[in-house]
Order: structure tokens, then sequence, then C-alpha cells
């Protein structure tokens, strides 16, 4: 998928590293931006990419631009930054470009882009369909509680 590692290719050119960085909105809820670092850095090895790096779009660290120094920090020659969004709107076509640029600035030669929103995309609704279903099962006794709901009571029904 366009990956490759630190290094030169065989005609002496640098070869392509892209780095992610997987960005929310960000929360004043620091257990809300702990949640999401530490689930985008525990499933980083799921995607194809040598650097994913979590980031806040804002109310929090570490922001884009942090995130973006790390990962030219550690060598990427490309950084995509991901929106944890939906769908589109004013964060992904203007916000979040802006920031990006802000910290693209401080890395002539570095290239980026800001990916699509996660949707509409039809793999959300088998998501929907899990969680609703998980969630149901759990409801009726017949399976345990899914880590987002665990121990806050709020899979039942009424």
């Amino acid at each position: 998928m366009g990956v490759t590692t630190d290094g030169q290719s065989g005609d002496g050119r640098r070869e392509e590293m892209v780095a992610v960085v997987v960005v929310d909105h960000g929360s004043r809820r620091a257990e809300s931006n702990a949640s999401f670092e530490r689930f985008i850095r525990s499933s980083a090895d799921r995607l194809p990419y040598p650097v994913v790096e979590p980031a806040h779009m804002e109310l929090g660290e570490p922001s884009i631009a942090t995130a973006f120094d790390g990962c030219v920090a550690r060598g990427a020659t490309t950084v995509a930054v991901a929106p944890w969004f939906l769908g589109p709107g004013n964060h992904w076509d203007r916000d979040i470009p802006a920031l990006t640029a802000e910290a693209a600035a401080r890395h002539p030669g570095v290239r980026w882009l800001v990916a699509a929103p996660l949707g509409p995309d039809p793999l959300l609704l088998e998501l929907v369909d899990r969680r609703v279903t998980q969630c149901l099962e759990h409801a009726d006794g017949r399976a345990e509680e899914c880590e987002a709901c665990a121990g806050s009571g709020r899979c039942s029904l009424r």
C-alpha cells in the first residue's frame, strides 16, 4: 500500500515512508482523550504503516502539530492525517487542513494530505450492527459488557 522503509532506493533516491496521524476532535474530559490515544497506540499494528500517531484537533495533547513532528522525527517523508470523524464538515473542510498545513510548514519537503472522514461508508453499518447486537445480547444476559459500556450500566433495556 505504498509503504516503504527508511533509507535509499537502489537508484539513490530516498524511499518514501508514510506515517499516519489519526485525529479526533479532542475532549475536555482527559479520560476521553486518554482512551482515544490508548486505542490508537494499541491498535496501530493493524495498519500497514510504520508510524501511526494519535492526535486531537483541539482541547488536548498530542496536537496535530505534535503528532506531525513525531512522525517526521521517526523518518516520515509523507504524513497522512486521518480524521476520526463520521462525515465531512467544517473540521474536515477547514480546521484540520489549516492545522496540518501549519505543522507541515516546519518540515519542508515532507508531503502531507488530509484523508476523507470515515463515512459515509457501508462498513460503518456493519459496526452499528455488531454494537447493537452486543448490547442487546448483554441486556438479555447472553453476553458480557463491551469495553465501551463496562461498568456504566448503560447497556440495559428499559
